[in-house]
């Protein structure tokens, strides 16, 4: 039961945290440059989620020649700016993944 309590909570502070900031910015006068930027928070938040496991999984260094993720990601970046496309970027990234996967043997 504390555990319930303590999801129900967390949601409800998260949701909170989310819905003040929306009742703000229509009541705040922010600078026009402060909206323009907040457009590249999403991209620059799942570039640094997904970029160190690119380039490093799991916090070591085993070499890039060697790491299919790199090699799917780096189609998936290529997918993303020429189509704009987010299922086919996922799409192609996830299936290069499991065909380089299956090609080294790799886990």
């Amino acid at each position: 039961m504390n555990l319930w309590l303590l999801l129900i909570a967390a949601g409800l502070a998260t949701f909170a945290t989310r819905l003040s900031f929306i009742f703000l910015i229509e009541r705040l006068r922010v600078p026009d440059w402060f909206r323009r930027s907040l457009r590249f928070v999403p991209v620059a938040v799942l570039s640094a989620i997904a970029l160190p496991e690119l380039i490093a999984p799991n916090a070591t260094w085993n070499g890039l020649p060697l790491q299919p993720q790199f090699y799917a990601g780096l189609l998936a970046i290529l997918v993303a700016w020429r189509t704009k496309n987010v299922l086919l970027t996922i799409g192609t990234g996830m299936a290069m993944l499991l065909a380089l996967r299956m090609l080294l043997g790799a886990p």
